[in-house]
């Protein structure tokens, strides 16, 4: 894929790896919205911003109806509540589904069609090495991000005969606020948006951008003690 002629739509664009993702897009020539539900702060040179909550459907249309040239979908914006299963408040799990899940098919239900209509192009969604592994202190973010995996597979078959390619993006921790409290291993955004951006112009429909998210998948075909050393 040709991203020099390409206009993309990054959601969660205003900083960490949305940021990171925007200007990787840009130093390739395309042109890039950058989606916050505060534009004002996105501050990278070159990119347009764009209002966006996805979690409100008026403002996904709204979104939709200011572009029309959208060839590139990256969705990125996420949450993180740290909400386990059992004792957390339920509306910070929800948060999380209605973010990672409900929030990027609506993203995806409204730009799809302008996508098509533009021609055909990529939709990328961000998910996790935990979209295959869940920690239990944080079990309603991971059953999130597995969620958008299924979604994420349904939709590329879906959406295969309008020219749409859908695309998922596989990583372990990077170097942003969102995990700056966990004591572990980082990658750099700006590696991983390379990564990723090099999976859409080669035609990737899985990514795996570090060896966090190949040992994550590779131990799916292994016993479930593998993943879960913890049980009995």
């Amino acid at each position: 894929m040709d991203l020099s002629t390409s206009t993309a739509l990054v959601t969660g664009a205003n900083r960490g790896f949305g940021r990171a993702l925007a200007a990787e897009l840009l130093a390739r020539g395309a042109t890039v919205y950058a989606g916050a539900r505060n534009p004002d702060q996105v501050d990278l040179p070159g990119a347009k911003p764009i209002a966006l909550d996805i979690t409100d459907p008026a403002s996904v249309a709204a979104a939709a109806a200011a572009t029309g040239d959208v060839t590139v979908l990256i969705n990125n914006a996420g949450s993180n509540t740290g909400a386990d299963l059992l004792a957390a408040d339920p509306a910070d799990i929800r948060r999380e589904m209605d973010t990672h899940y409900f929030g990027t098919l609506s993203v995806v239900r409204g730009f799809a069609p302008q996508i098509a209509e533009c021609g055909g192009g990529v939709i990328l969604n961000v998910l996790s090495g935990l979209s295959w592994v869940s920690f239990p202190e944080i079990g309603a973010y991971c059953a999130a991000k597995s969620a958008e995996w299924s979604l994420t597979n349904a939709l590329r078959v879906q959406l295969a005969d309008r020219g749409i390619r859908v695309a998922g993006l596989h990583v372990g921790y990077m170097d942003t606020d969102m995990v700056r409290d966990i004591d572990a291993a980082k990658s750099d955004p700006a590696d991983i948006a390379r990564i990723a951006v090099d999976g859409i112009a080669d035609g990737a429909y899985e990514i795996l951008a570090d060896n966090a998210a190949r040992q994550a998948k590779a131990a799916l075909s292994g016993d479930l003690s593998v993943l879960y050393p913890q049980l009995p």
